[in-house]
């Protein structure tokens, strides 16, 4: 395609596209079928791709950052972050249906199987599996589209599962809406700035690692020792970028804009440079033209900063089987994200010993940003329950949107 045609087709601001009973219907219509891989971005799994997420979501655990660490360990290798095939491609991510109708990330839903390695080489499935219609106070109608990826190692095996939520937003009606208008930047006190840098400072030392952590010691009602990300900062947007291995520039981002122009404009604030519509979580002004009031977190980095929240307390000898977090409200520039957890079950199912956890992510202002709930397989002291093994035959029924 000429120039002359791409300058044609890709705007000077993002494209105003219509949430339609057409498009909806056009959408609707895609049901089942098999998306091509986002990217794929990070495939191999490499002591520095592991750590390298790591750093992305600012995760400690030295059982995913530390060769030695990991040799020493029950599991005699250096792991990746459970939120590691995150790195392949975001699932859920705003790709295909309803053109120039801007898409928020707004959840996961995740099964794992087993651990990844260095040497992995990772794969997904990806399938369109669910199209929703409600209504908000953000946009007016709005659409939730429901993806499913299976992700597999090199040798076939089933590594994760992950169930992927966007909603997508009619950026017009969100802007005019003005939900969130009144919102600013927080002003940090001395004293809040004390709190947070103490629980930045006090989370390794809760890190749980070689320390088993045994299902008997666990009690219902248990509260998990918090973490804390932020303020969120132009570093934290980058470095996950950089931690997942994206980033286009020049000609490769040209390409795409020709092929898919509702998705990219030429922003007059970098001189008619082509610009993806999610630069928003970059530049203020294009955050400002969706209906958010500044420039907003990535939400598979927040999912992720949840599982760190609880592998550090389950320990290196616990597996994380199940991890769901929706996205209830943005978190802006500035905005801290305090991870907190209840012990709300303990229970036994096809022979392990098992703990469900309710977890939140809280902002400053004490709101409400990030509901979910975990699932940890913890050793046990009783002699009749199974030790889990990669690929263990352990089915928790989870429900899949159709």
């Amino acid at each position: 395609m000429s120039t002359e045609t791409a300058d044609k087709d890709v705007g000077h601001a993002p494209a105003e596209g219509k949430i339609t009973p057409e498009a909806i219907k056009a959408a609707e219509n895609m049901i089942g079928m098999h998306l091509r891989p986002e990217g794929p971005y990070l495939q191999d799994a490499t002591e520095d791709t592991i750590r390298n997420f790591c750093n992305g979501i600012g995760d400690l655990n030295p059982l995913y950052r530390d060769l030695e660490h990991g040799r020493l360990s029950r599991h005699g290798s250096m792991l990746a972050h459970p939120n590691f095939p995150m790195a392949f491609g975001w699932v859920g991510r705003t790709r295909w249906g309803l053109p120039g109708v801007h898409g928020f990330y707004a959840g996961n839903d995740w099964e794992l199987f087993r651990h990844v390695r260095p040497g992995d080489r990772i794969s997904a499935i990806e399938r369109v599996v669910g199209v929703d219609v409600k209504e908000s106070q953000f946009s007016g109608t709005l659409v939730l589209q429901y993806v499913e990826a299976t992700y597999f190692n090199q040798r076939g095996e089933l590594v994760a599962k992950a169930l992927g939520t966007c909603t997508r937003h009619e950026r017009k009606a969100a802007r005019e809406a003005g939900k969130y208008a009144d919102i600013k930047t927080h002003e940090y006190t001395a004293e809040e700035f004390e709190k947070i840098d103490a629980a930045i400072l006090d989370e390794e030392k809760n890190i749980r690692g070689g320390n088993v952590r045994y299902w008997e010691e666990v009690q219902e009602g248990e509260q998990l020792p918090e973490i804390v990300r932020g303020p969120l900062s132009l570093m934290d947007t980058m470095g996950f970028l950089v931690g997942c291995g994206r980033g286009h520039t020049h000609g490769v981002i040209f390409k795409n804009a020709v092929k898919h122009p509702g998705h990219f404009f030429r922003n007059p604030e970098a001189g008619g440079g082509i610009e993806y519509t999610g630069i928003g979580h970059h530049r203020e002004s294009t955050a400002k033209e969706v209906g958010v009031p500044g420039v907003y977190d990535y939400g598979p980095q927040r999912s992720a900063w949840m599982a760190s929240f609880i592998t550090n307390w389950m320990g290196d000898a616990g597996f994380l089987k199940r991890i769901k977090t929706r996205m209830s409200r943005f978190n802006t520039m500035g905005d801290c994200t305090w991870a907190r957890g209840t012990v709300t079950r303990k229970y036994v199912k096809d022979g392990y010993a098992l703990v469900d956890i309710e977890i939140k992510g809280e902002n400053q202002r004490g709101e409400l940003t990030t509901p979910g709930l975990a699932t940890v397989v913890l050793p046990s002291l009783d002699p009749n329950t199974k030790v889990f093994v990669d690929g263990a035959g352990l089915d928790l029924e989870l429900p899949v949107v159709r």
